[in-house]
């Protein structure tokens, strides 16, 4: 975005107005899981949004904190599981979940993060990290543990059905909200599942600036223009919500009018006369 406001800024003595600036520029979309949140919704929530239409959704979820009970107990084999049953296939198989990736550019892109987490000391590849070019651009589903939670892929936009996660602590609850959201320049769209009413309320206040979509016990993706206002801050955009009334009005130029129907016999303030 700043590549065009800089592009604006260069040309605007070329305007008579202000021009107006709408953008949306990607993200790095989180699923945050408390201790007291519920492993089938997150599983299931998470395999849909992070690897949908391959991932390739600007609001696909791209990174997973989840607290090390809840991983170990519910969480874990059940991710590895459901990812492993995915099927990737041509789109014309309608039983297919996820298919190609756009092009041959997106599919280099992917595969550097993949090669990557294979070479990374801090990363493992849980499942997947397979691609193949030979006949269409396929990667497989991947799901990588990072012990590093600033690690390059936990902070940049993949674009593709990777998925990194980190497991912490319960105890460092407070450290991994701010860590959320700070840890990436993206502002789009992320989830927290928690079914403690006081962690929501806590945490949501907390991770306010970290999303422009904002979800609840509910994946990532989804919005649906007309229905549900849909935008992002920070680097994700101008979070200038597309499908809602907000939006048209940024292209409107407004004009107030004042029409005064007492004529005006003196030029004074009452206040200026004499006592």
């Amino acid at each position: 975005m700043s590549v065009y406001y800089k592009l604006v800024g260069e040309n605007i003595n070329r305007y008579n107005t202000y021009p107006r600036i709408v953008g949306e520029a990607g993200g790095k979309n989180y699923h945050l899981a408390h201790e007291s949140a519920d492993g089938d919704s997150l599983v299931n929530g998470t395999v849909r949004s992070a690897f949908e239409y391959s991932g390739q959704k600007c609001s696909a979820c791209s990174r997973l904190y989840v607290p090390r009970p809840l991983w170990e107990n519910e969480v874990r084999d059940k991710l590895i599981e459901r990812t492993q049953s995915l099927a990737l296939s041509s789109p014309e198989d309608f039983t297919t979940f996820l298919t190609a990736v756009i092009d041959e550019k997106a599919f280099d892109r992917i595969k550097s993060y993949i090669d990557l987490a294979k070479q990374s000391p801090d990363t493992e590849i849980l499942t997947g990290g397979g691609c193949d070019k030979t006949k269409g651009y396929f990667v497989e589903p991947t799901i990588i543990l990072t012990t590093n939670p600033n690690h390059k892929l936990m902070r940049e936009e993949i674009f593709g059905p990777v998925l990194t996660v980190f497991v912490y602590e319960p105890q460092y609850w407070e450290g991994v909200l701010t860590l959320v959201d700070e840890s990436t320049t993206y502002s789009l769209t992320g989830s927290l599942f928690a079914r403690d009413t006081g962690v929501i309320a806590n945490a949501t206040e907390k991770l306010r600036n970290s999303a422009g979509n904002y979800y609840i016990n509910d994946k990532s993706t989804g919005s649906v223009v007309g229905q549900q206002p849909f935008g992002g801050t920070r680097s994700s955009g101008t979070n200038d919500k597309s499908g809602s009334i907000a939006y048209l009005l940024k292209w409107t130029s407004w004009m107030s009018i004042k029409e005064n129907f007492i004529p005006l016999d003196k030029y004074n303030y009452p206040y200026m006369s004499e006592k």
